[in-house]
């Protein structure tokens, strides 16, 4: 299975280990990820990353839409993997969720499942140049002509000569939109994957490739799971170093009623968990939702303890049905016993 690396998005400073990175590329990682929230942008570090790394594929973990119009995802996907060399680039998508879409963005949340279904096409179309770019869709049309438009809208098409076949990945966790992704993506970054999920997104994913119509079956697509590592002699501690991040997603990460990560951790039975972190967080008593996140939530999810104990739990994500696994650590142990793990230097 191939290992990813994730540096995620800034905090107060930018700060991009390109140490540590570029000992992963050493490793035999396969793949660095970057993110956006409302800070640092995911593309810009990639395009530093591509002068400073030989092979590993970049890729955005993830660029959100309503961040940029589908033109100009295109034109940053198809500039940086130009800059790496081609065929390094990854184009991650995702929605972000309705308080940052209307609150940072000023963009309508609309309707998620269409406004994916038109980016994508039209990114498609770009990057394949076929003819200049039109497209008629329920969310995106091309050339504009609603509220405010001049009328003098021209097709066009991109001048750079982009790589055709930069693969898209989609960001998702309903089941409509992982229909979708399997349908009209290349790959799928699933919120919430965890050993024993496959048995509730494989006949998603089925209906997405019977949609496509064209033959594609999961040999064809990847899956790109997450896990946190944390390497540590004390099991009880590393865990507990995980759970504010928890805490803030589940309890603060969206309008109350309407938390995707929050909706996640109820369907792998930890719903009176989740509510009691949510209450407790809106309610400014974060010291008090980060204990109220279970042990058993966060070792589901992760992979922590001594190098030995990741190993040995790592198999239980080698039968998941994932592709690859993105390691979410800046631990440079952890990269290194992933490595072990994943058996890298015997491939």
């Amino acid at each position: 299975m191939k290992l990813g690396l994730s540096i995620g998005y800034s905090k107060a400073h930018l700060d991009i280990p390109v140490k540590l990175i570029q000992r992963a590329e050493e490793l035999g990682y396969d793949s660095v990820w970057t993110a956006e929230a409302y800070g640092s942008d995911a593309v810009t570090p990639l395009a530093y990353l591509a002068g400073l790394t030989k092979r590993i594929k970049l890729g955005t973990g993830i660029m959100q839409l309503a961040a940029r119009t589908p033109a100009n995802a295109a034109m940053c996907a198809g500039t940086v993997d130009a800059l790496a060399g081609g065929g390094r680039f990854i184009a991650g998508l995702g929605v972000s969720g309705p308080q940052i879409v209307e609150g940072w963005y000023g963009e309508p949340w609309g309707r998620p499942y269409y406004r994916l279904k038109d980016y994508v096409a039209i990114m498609r179309k770009i990057f394949a140049r076929d003819e200049p770019l039109t497209h008629e869709g329920r969310e995106i049309s091309l050339p504009y002509s609603g509220e405010g438009a001049a009328g003098v809208g021209k097709a066009l098409k991109s001048i750079l000569h982009m790589n055709k076949s930069i693969p898209i990945y989609l960001a998702t966790g309903s089941e409509s939109t992982v229909k979708l992704t399997a349908e009209i993506a290349d790959g799928w970054l699933p919120m919430g994957f965890v050993p024993g999920a496959m048995e509730e997104y494989r006949p998603w994913l089925e209906e997405g490739f019977r949609r496509a119509g064209n033959g594609k079956t999961m040999a064809d697509f990847d899956i790109q799971a997450s896990v946190h590592v944390e390497v540590a002699e004390d099991v009880k501690e590393a865990l507990a170093k995980l759970k504010p991040e928890v805490a803030l997603y589940v309890g603060g990460m969206g309008h109350k009623d309407k938390n995707f990560h929050k909706d996640q951790m109820i369907r792998r039975g930890f719903g009176e968990a989740a509510d009691r972190i949510q209450e407790l967080y809106l309610a400014h008593r974060k010291e008090e939702a980060i204990a109220a996140v279970p042990d058993e939530w966060v070792d589901l999810k992760s992979l922590v303890g001594p190098p030995a104990r990741i190993k040995q739990r790592y198999r239980a994500w080698e039968g998941t049905g994932a592709t690859g696994i993105t390691v979410r650590s800046r631990q440079p142990a952890a990269i290194e016993a992933m490595a072990e793990a994943a058996r890298l230097n015997q491939q």
